[in-house]
């Protein structure tokens, strides 16, 4: 009678998540973004700001090592988990990529706006990534990053490069979208539209169970 009543809890208790990957070359500023992700909306920032609205961290005094091989954090956005996946974005690393991508519900694709010299890298890295089959449903956020900086490159420069790529992927939900992953600027219209989408989804991808 124990175990049934435990398997009934652990069934109304169990909660909905969604599995996002953080992509992108190296110094994109994918950890940045993770950790001002982690900042503002896990659970224990929740705790720890209850009542009040954090606002966006500052992150110019923070150093960020590049990732090898993976960081992660869970966050709560509208209601809704999400488990964020930092890949390591060196050539070396990319390969590794792939092994996530069966149980992810959407991409979170940065790229580095004032890098001007690897955009085609970005482009070719991107165009891999939609063109796997797994891949075919699965939404993509585009995010134009370090808009803080005064020789960053306009979004709408940076959309017309990728809009080759754009056209290819018309059968499923794709945006690019300005941030700054170190002051949080755009941070959170980029969360609004990534949930609503993967919510969207759902039906060709559903959650996962936790």
């Amino acid at each position: 009678m124990y175990h049934l009543a435990r398997g009934l809890y652990n069934n109304l208790t169990r909660r909905e998540e969604y599995s996002v990957l953080i992509l992108g070359l190296d110094n994109a500023g994918k950890t940045t973004l993770l950790e001002q992700l982690s900042q503002r909306y896990s659970h224990k920032a929740r705790q720890q700001n209850k009542g009040k609205d954090p606002g966006f961290a500052n992150l110019k005094d923070v150093d960020t090592i590049p990732t090898i091989g993976q960081n992660m954090c869970r966050i709560e956005f509208n209601k809704v988990w999400l488990k964020f996946w930092d890949l390591g974005g060196q050539e070396s690393l990319r390969t590794l990529w792939d092994g996530y991508f069966n149980d992810a519900h959407a991409v979170v694709f940065v790229v580095d706006s004032t890098d001007t010299a690897r955009i085609e890298e970005c482009r070719e890295e991107l165009h891999k990534i939609i063109s796997t089959e797994v891949m075919v449903s699965t939404p993509v956020l585009m995010l134009a990053n370090k808009q803080d900086r005064d020789d960053c490159m306009e979004v709408e420069d940076i959309k017309e490069i990728f809009n080759k790529i754009a056209e290819n992927m018309s059968a499923r939900d794709s945006r690019v979208l300005p941030i700054s992953a170190i002051d949080g600027t755009g941070v959170e219209d980029a969360s609004e539209w990534l949930v609503s989408r993967i919510v969207r989804n759902k039906k060709y991808k559903p959650p996962n169970l936790v």
